[in-house]
């Protein structure tokens, strides 16, 4: 017998967690996942000591309803905060109430943008400036030490505006990489270089837990978990359902962890079933993920076959879900007649947004970039990301590919169904015009999706592994 169960009955200690989520950081701007103009080297180090997942996928590209998710195990639609700035309701159980149960001592620090931490299950709660990150490791040394721990470090960074101070590099416009769903300008160029730093900054402040751990001489027996909340902050990205908007950086470090990388899919709301399996521990029925600790010492190993998403509320009305199976990725859009845009491709405020909408005018986009700037998008779209590695051509409309495209119909439909997602009839308000910021004024909360269907009470998972 082996694993985190046979440890426990081996009476060895029960295994610590560090979650560290980070806000708004895509997976590609790492130099673990191949960004070589980046400075990460604590984030390099870390994996290639631990599991690199090169396919794991956030259920929503939002800040708080993609945390909400993941404290939950639960898709967006089933945990009564789908939208932006929306709270989590106490009604709904986390996986850190069931670690608080078990005598895990629990802290959350950084940005929380879920709900109250008192009701989530943490014990101990804390916020910084300008990373989020500056009490982490005062956390870790005044901790008890009779006790697990289960730290939910959460940085503000890489979020816009940018903050910079001295704990990570500055970088020049010539020097970063520009994505190519992005127009190549000074004023992107600009913003990515702030966005870089504040990505290094939580490479600085891994370094100082890991430094803070073995110091403790706890290391080999604290996982550590690097990931975001979402997609980079830049038009196509955050909020989008394309993998510059959905696929997280996701490197797990800790005892049985065996090094390497993996192509398994996991999803976001994996990440409950796994650490409570990882700390023995049994997974709530509302959970609606899988564990994948199986994955941590066998790359190979498949425990999810299928992953989807869903695209809410973020300032704008928005209502899409995405399918992910094998080399295919499907993207369906309730309501084509509308501008695809949140704040971050569309405000002005935002300089790789005015840049791009500049450029769109000048007819100087290509037409991947120029998509997002049209008033009329396509109903579905179908991908194949091995070949297409940014999803700029849709091959929903190629009979070649009608096969795929009516499974992946099939299956969106199934997970629709089983999880009671459902369109909303009365959606929330756009909060503000394309191009300016509006005020909250007189601003009302519209239908949540799934709403019609109670949801919230629904566990079902939806597909997991396919039919043959």
């Amino acid at each position: 017998m082996c694993g985190p169960v046979s440890r426990l009955i081996a009476g060895e200690p029960r295994p610590n967690f560090i979650f560290f989520i980070t806000d708004d950081i895509s997976a590609r701007d790492l130099g673990c996942y191949g960004n070589r103009a980046i400075q990460t080297p604590n984030i390099d180090a870390m994996a290639t000591e631990g599991v690199v997942f090169d396919n794991a996928y956030l259920t929503i590209s939002s800040c708080s309803p993609s945390r909400c998710s993941i404290i939950t195990g639960r898709y967006p639609h089933n945990t009564g905060a789908p939208e932006l700035h929306t709270s989590l309701p106490e009604s709904q159980r986390t996986f850190i109430q069931e670690f608080k149960k078990a005598g895990y001592h629990t802290v959350i620090s950084g940005k929380n943008h879920m709900a109250k931490p008192a009701p989530l299950g943490f014990d101990v709660s804390s916020d910084s400036s300008p990373s989020g990150s500056e009490r982490w490791v005062g956390h870790l040394r005044d901790r008890p030490k009779d006790k697990p721990f289960f730290c939910w470090f959460a940085s503000h960074d890489a979020h816009y505006n940018w903050q910079y101070d001295d704990k990570a590099p500055r970088y020049e416009p010539q020097d970063v990489w520009v994505p190519p769903m992005l127009y190549d300008g000074p004023l992107t160029r600009g913003e990515l270089t702030g966005y870089y730093h504040e990505v290094s900054r939580t490479d600085y402040y891994l370094g100082q837990i890991r430094k803070e751990l073995q110091r403790q001489g706890i290391a080999e027996n604290t996982y550590i978990v690097y990931c975001s909340d979402n997609g980079r902050p830049f038009p196509r990205c955050k909020t989008y359902l394309y993998d510059s908007g959905l696929k997280t950086p996701l490197i797990i470090r800790g005892p049985g962890v065996v090094p390497g990388r993996t192509d398994a899919l996991v999803s976001a709301i994996d990440f409950s079933a796994t650490f409570l399996d990882l700390a023995g521990l049994p997974k709530p029925e509302t959970v609606q993920g899988v564990s994948f600790r199986e994955v941590l010492s066998d790359h190979r190993a498949r425990v999810r076959e299928v992953a989807f998403a869903e695209r809410n509320w973020h300032v704008y009305q928005l209502h899409e879900r995405m399918v992910r199976m094998g080399d295919w990725l499907y993207i369906w859009n309730a309501w084509p007649d509308r501008h695809n845009v949140c704040a971050e491709s569309a405000a002005w405020s935002f300089p790789a947004a005015k840049e791009l909408w500049d450029m769109a005018g000048k007819g100087r986009l290509t037409e991947a970039q120029r998509l997002l700037t049209r008033p009329r998008q396509p109903a579905e779209m179908l991908f194949n990301v091995k070949n297409d590695p940014y999803q700029f051509t849709n091959l929903a409309g190629d009979p070649a590919y009608g096969a795929v495209l009516e499974r992946m119909r099939g299956l969106l439909d199934q997970w629709r169904e089983e999880t009671a997602d459902t369109v909303p009839t009365n959606p929330t308000p756009d909060r503000q015009s394309l191009h300016e910021m509006g005020t909250k004024q007189g601003f009302r909360r519209g239908e949540f999706p799934g709403a019609q269907r109670n949801a919230t009470a629904v566990d079902h998972p939806g597909p997991i592994r396919l039919n043959r």
